[in-house]
């Protein structure tokens, strides 16, 4: 799926793809290893990794696993802490950088089988915080953003997505759903000198559904 997305691109031909299993440090360090080989400083760091065992994604919350909720933080959350600290050296030649996630309003509400995921993601903007203090002093900035529900081929192992969509609709204050490319447009904000003075933030890109309290 990446290597067709890339090939839409422009130039896609000038732009290297390379493997990460952010579970093994060996591979984080071989791949910012590239980075420093390639361009030698790093500007921007997009943490958009997530995984949750799809068992512990259908049933109750009190029935997930421990081994399947420290396999989602592990994977969903602490590689923010372990990329953010390889990519450090590179942040530091480039005079500073931004560093941004993506996590999910399942962290404050209740989602029906998100599960340990929700767990990750709470976890995933706790570290965000604690980042942003931490890599300050840097110039690194650290922010994530809150998208509502994308329809997405992770998203569709979640159940219930479609019908959040259809609520989105309904029920938020731009009555409409969020597509793809406006979550990148907070992105770019977030990736850009306007955004210079943000950091430790977590950025609602869901056209408003997070300020409601009911939906009746």
């Amino acid at each position: 799926n990446v290597l067709e997305l890339v090939a839409t691109l422009p130039n896609h031909e000038s732009i290297p793809v390379g493997p990460c299993d952010v579970s093994k440090q060996e591979e984080i360090d071989t791949f910012f290893a590239e980075v420093d080989r390639r361009w030698g400083r790093l500007d921007i760091l997009v943490h958009s990794i997530a995984f949750a065992a799809i068992d512990d994604l259908k049933g109750r919350f009190h029935e997930i696993s421990r081994e399947g909720l420290k396999t989602a933080i592990d994977i969903s959350a602490y590689s923010l802490v372990a990329l953010s600290r390889a990519a450090l050296p590179l942040f530091d030649k480039a005079g500073g950088g931004s560093v941004m996630s993506l996590t999910y309003n399942a962290v404050d509400r209740v989602v029906p089988s998100y599960n340990s995921m929700a767990m990750a993601k709470a976890v995933l903007e706790a570290e965000t915080r604690y980042l942003a203090a931490d890599l300050g002093p840097h110039n690194v900035r650290v922010n994530a953003i809150s998208a509502g529900p994308l329809k997405t081929l992770a998203g569709s192992a979640v159940r219930g997505v479609s019908q959040a969509r259809d609520l989105m609709v309904e029920k938020a204050p731009l009555r409409r759903n969020i597509t793809q490319d406006e979550v990148g447009n907070v992105a770019v904000f977030l990736a850009s000198e306007w955004s210079r003075s943000v950091t430790g933030d977590t950025i609602f890109a869901d056209n408003g559904f997070n300020i409601l309290g009911v939906t009746e």
